[in-house]
């Protein structure tokens, strides 16, 4: 069997603080087939876009990937030297930003920049690389392809320099996309049609895709499979339909009762009692514990990784299927 798109296996990424040593991202674990999207769901701080940019060896000082494997079609992208990771960069795996104006060079026309990253992976000329370039905000959606080439990131609309952003990640067609929460300052309409794009760009050109997110309601129409983290920990992934009809960690049920869409106008949300822990001081054995209403005294030891039919859960008393 080939190997899967991209495969994670026990990432620990640290940085050094004053408080000291922080681990952000704690043995995290997936793998995401061709073709399929993967959901990394999270609060503020829980570790996800620190794993993005881990993947692609972006974690400078005063951080580091301390430990794991990172393998992008079966390449392992920590053993690479400085260089060859950069020739990977853009070209088998690719990132897109939640803010597109840290991918688009004010001062440069879209034409511009998308030439140059055309030619900084191929050889060719200057005309083929416009044609790529217009071919790959056409599979975006944009209309008038050749017309936006010409114009600068001002003059387009947030919706419209995302779908750039997106275009600038597929110019070579690559193995892997992370998309770290790129539809977030978007309004709901332009959103749901870069979802639509996304769905159909994996389906049709079978990238895979990490779409790195804090709100479930957007990813689980979108998404294959589910990685809930936490603290810096996977504390459930399985299938997305799975997870979001039977949750089985407390914080994933927690995440999914906050959601407005499940109750009716006017009502009062239900909420995660208390907030995210600081990395630097996690209270002992499961970090979700003192927010959680299951807790018992075994909570003050590691949990276990326990495999529920379809789904892994990171805990002591995960929830009986019916919940």
């Amino acid at each position: 069997m080939s190997a899967p798109a991209l495969d994670v296996r026990g990432l620990v990424t640290r940085f050094d603080t004053r408080a000291g040593p922080l681990t952000a991202v704690n043995g995290v674990s997936f793998s995401v087939e061709r073709g399929r999207i993967l959901g990394l769901v999270g609060e503020s701080g829980s570790g996800k876009s620190v794993t993005g940019f881990s993947i692609l060896g972006l974690i400078d000082e005063p951080g580091e990937v301390a430990a794991g494997e990172v393998r992008v079609e079966g390449v392992d992208m920590r053993a690479l030297s400085p260089a060859e990771q950069r020739r990977m960069r853009g070209h088998r795996v690719a990132m897109v930003f939640q803010d597109p104006m840290m991918t688009l060079n004010p001062v440069l026309t879209v034409g511009d920049q998308m030439r140059m990253a055309v030619r900084a992976h191929a050889k060719v000329s200057k005309a083929e690389a416009s044609e790529r370039a217009r071919r790959a905000l056409e599979a975006v959606g944009i209309p008038s392809p050749a017309e936006r080439l010409r114009a600068y990131p001002h003059q387009l609309s947030g919706g419209m320099r995302q779908r750039v952003a997106i275009a600038i990640a597929l110019l070579h067609q690559p193995a892997v996309i992370i998309a770290d929460e790129p539809t977030t300052a978007l309004d709901v309409s332009i959103q749901g049609q870069i979802l639509a794009e996304i769905r159909r760009l994996a389906d049709d050109t079978g990238t895979a895709v990490v779409w790195i997110t804090h709100d479930l309601a957007v990813v689980s129409s979108l998404a294959d499979d589910l990685c809930v983290m936490y603290a810096g920990r996977i504390v459930e992934r399985g299938p997305a339909d799975a997870v979001i009809a039977r949750p089985r960690h407390p914080y994933t049920r927690g995440l999914l009762d906050s959601v407005p869409g499940q109750h009716e106008p006017g009502s009062r949300l239900p909420q995660i009692p208390g907030s995210t822990p600081s990395l630097a001081h996690l209270p002992a054995g499961c970090p979700f514990q003192p927010r959680c209403a299951r807790r018992t005294e075994r909570c003050v030891e590691e949990p276990p990784l326990v495999t529920l039919g379809t789904q892994a859960v990171l805990c002591h008393h995960p929830l009986e299927a019916a919940a």
